[in-house]
């Protein structure tokens, strides 16, 4: 089978050549929750994290969640103290976190077909190979396409599910544009499979969708964050100080602006322009020059926080269509509730969260006019962060399948 041989040998070739990295640990590192209470809380993190004393993961209007390092615990917290700044710690030990996040599965070689469970967190290698496993089990309702390479050369794969009606609509889903994000590529490998596999058994307005759908988006940060540094957030192209650009802040709507960093050595650094970086590039590519595709909806799935936002992602950014978006994301929550899920929080971007300039889902709502644009932060609210523990994979997971099918029965309604 063409697929899993060629993926196989990209991930042999990582072992040898990029296994000569060991592995970051974080041992003593801790996440702390910090109460938000106005801009000068946010503006001491900044500053501390200027420092190299803490990272900022997330905030909104309550709290900000910042990685403190295990050398700047006694210096953070007595910062925190002196401005009289609330707080606590979320993660005690986070390389433990780590450590706990991902046990190791039994033998799963001798499975059929493919490695890939919804009980553990797979290597690129198994994400793609169980792709190929589908095109070839239901070659008549999907299939895998190279849709261009990352900077490190790995192929982007796009997944389409298509029952090949004319008429259908299209949504694009996004996975896995920061690295570690580990749920995201897991979640929507889930999508898939129950789309796929279940696919006689699901709605109509499912059915009548065109899915097309980039699991990992950025690979080579994924296979990074995979093999050496869990917390690695960035593409991996070079400069002349660092490493990556942030691709969540590369899009070609209000790039530069609030939310985004033009250090090079920032998480956030949006890179030299708009689409600057082959990732980004691909999927704008990918609408422009197929004008013929009747898109409807574009959907990032992120993490974490547990939130559905939709466009600005600018402060006091409120759309035309702003009650629709609501009224759809918010009919989504209820039945995620309904069936057992957890709660999310639903609005604009730019003031449910925190500001942020460059994103996917305004240039999708702006640049290509696509009405149903989202970003789905999944779980959790901070207790786990980045590092949810697999056995919430399937359970997250339930919550997205929610999600699309609420968002599938609008449109088709």
């Amino acid at each position: 089978m063409k697929g899993p041989t060629i993926t196989t040998c990209l991930y042999l070739i990582y072992l040898i050549v990029g296994q000569a990295s060991e592995k970051i640990s974080y041992t003593g590192d801790q996440l702390w929750k910090i109460t938000n209470g106005n801009n000068s809380t946010l503006n001491l993190l900044k500053t501390l994290e200027q420092d190299n004393y803490v990272s900022i993961w997330g905030h909104n209007s309550t709290y900000i969640d910042a990685l403190v390092h295990s050398s700047a615990l006694n210096k953070v917290r007595d910062k925190l103290q002196e401005h009289g700044q609330e707080f606590k710690v979320s993660i005690e030990d986070v390389q433990k976190a780590i450590d706990e996040e991902n046990p190791k599965p039994a033998n799963l070689d001798g499975r059929k077909g493919f490695r890939l469970t919804w009980n553990y967190y797979h290597s690129l290698a198994d994400i793609y190979d169980y792709l190929y496993y589908l095109q070839q089990t239901f070659p008549k309702l999907c299939s895998v396409h190279n849709i261009g390479q990352s900077v490190e050369r790995r192929p982007i794969k796009l997944f389409l599910i298509s029952n090949g009606k004319k008429a259908n609509k299209a949504i694009f889903i996004e996975g896995g544009i920061n690295a570690q994000e580990w749920i995201s590529p897991a979640v929507i490998t889930y999508v898939i499979n129950q789309f796929v596999s279940n696919y006689q058994n699901e709605t109509l307005s499912v059915q009548n969708i065109d899915w097309y759908i980039v699991p990992v988006l950025n690979p080579d940060g994924y296979e990074y964050s995979y093999n050496v540094d869990r917390l690695w957030k960035k593409n991996r192209s070079k400069n002349k100080k660092c490493v990556g650009v942030d691709l969540s802040r590369n899009w070609g709507y209000n790039w530069g602006k609030n939310g985004s960093s033009s250090d090079p050595c920032s998480n956030s650094y949006r890179g030299r322009r708009p689409f600057s970086e082959p990732e980004t590039a691909i999927v704008a590519n990918l609408f422009i020059t197929h004008p013929e595709i009747d898109w409807i909806g574009y959907i990032s799935v992120r993490a974490y926080g547990q939130y559905i936002v939709y466009p600005w992602g600018c402060p006091n950014g409120v759309l035309e269509d702003h009650e629709e978006l609501f009224r759809v994301a918010k009919e989504a929550a209820v039945k995620m509730v309904s069936a057992g899920g957890e709660s999310y929080t639903v609005g604009p971007a730019g003031i449910i969260t925190d500001s942020s300039s460059g994103i996917s889902i305004g240039w999708a709502k702006d640049a290509q006019a696509i009405k149903y644009a989202y970003i789905m932060k999944l779980r959790d609210t901070g207790r786990y962060g980045y590092f949810l523990p697999a056995r919430f994979i399937k359970p997250t997971s339930e919550e997205a399948v929610t999600f699309l099918r609420t968002i599938a029965g609008i449109i088709k309604s």
